[in-house]
């Protein structure tokens, strides 16, 4: 009950995005844990802790970013977050307030993983910032790492976004279709994150094996068609 009044609060303003880190307070999960102890002790994990960069700090240097090849990962990636007025060190900020608790171990170390790569899940997925979007992301990387919250927030968004609009756009079918598709891609936490961001976004996609987003185009054309602004479904009114 305590995970669903905060869904509520991420309802109400999608970028009230403390409230996903405390559901995931709510809602432990023991295959998340096992997932991150397997991935942590593995050779690939191992060599990661050992070598990679603080992602957040990474992320956020956009001008080294864009020191990369054109069409790459990195220049998608600078665009979108200057798009949407983001930071990587924006979604640290969300995850560090009171009542989350932090723990100097491998499981933060993934647990943070996670977090700093959900910007870069968007560019990599093709999903928007809009609230059906966010979801899509949501439902796609919890198939990957088994995240309880995550799923949870996917499902419920979706149902929510089904009874307040009225249209056809099919919003259970996009989540269901991002759950597929994240299942079958190569596992985003997995990829070095700096030949990632080097390598041009098509090829990335397609040796991760990232399908197009084609329920989620259906509903973006059918919320149109209904004279609806995707970007502004479930938007919290303005003030």
């Amino acid at each position: 009950m305590a995970a669903y009044g905060h869904f509520r609060r991420l309802i109400a303003d999608k970028e009230d995005t403390a409230q996903v880190f405390y559901m995931g307070e709510c809602l432990p999960s023991r295959r998340f844990r096992s997932l991150a102890e397997a991935f942590c002790g593995s050779e690939a994990g191992r060599a990661l802790m050992a070598s990679e960069p603080d992602l957040a700090d990474l992320l956020d240097d956009h001008e080294a970013l864009l020191r990369l090849p054109a069409g790459s990962v990195a220049h998608a990636y600078v665009d979108f977050m200057r798009r949407e007025g983001l930071s990587a060190a924006g979604l640290v900020e969300a995850s560090t307030v009171p009542g989350i608790a932090r723990h100097a171990d491998r499981l933060q170390w993934f647990t943070d993983r996670l977090r700093d790569l959900h910007d870069l899940a968007h560019v990599l997925t093709g999903y928007g910032r809009d609230a059906l979007g966010e979801q899509c992301v949501l439902g796609f990387t919890s198939a990957q790492y088994h995240d309880r919250t995550e799923w949870i927030i996917a499902w419920l968004g979706a149902l929510e976004m089904r009874f307040a609009v009225k249209t056809t756009a099919p919003f259970l079918a996009t989540i269901h279709e991002a759950r597929r598709h994240g299942a079958a891609a190569a596992k985003i936490y997995g990829q070095d994150v700096r030949a990632l961001l080097a390598e041009p976004l098509d090829e990335a996609r397609a040796r991760m094996s990232i399908r197009k987003p084609r329920q989620y185009d259906l509903a973006h054309r059918r919320l149109r068609e209904s004279g609806l602004d995707p970007y502004s479904v479930l938007a919290p009114a303005a003030t």
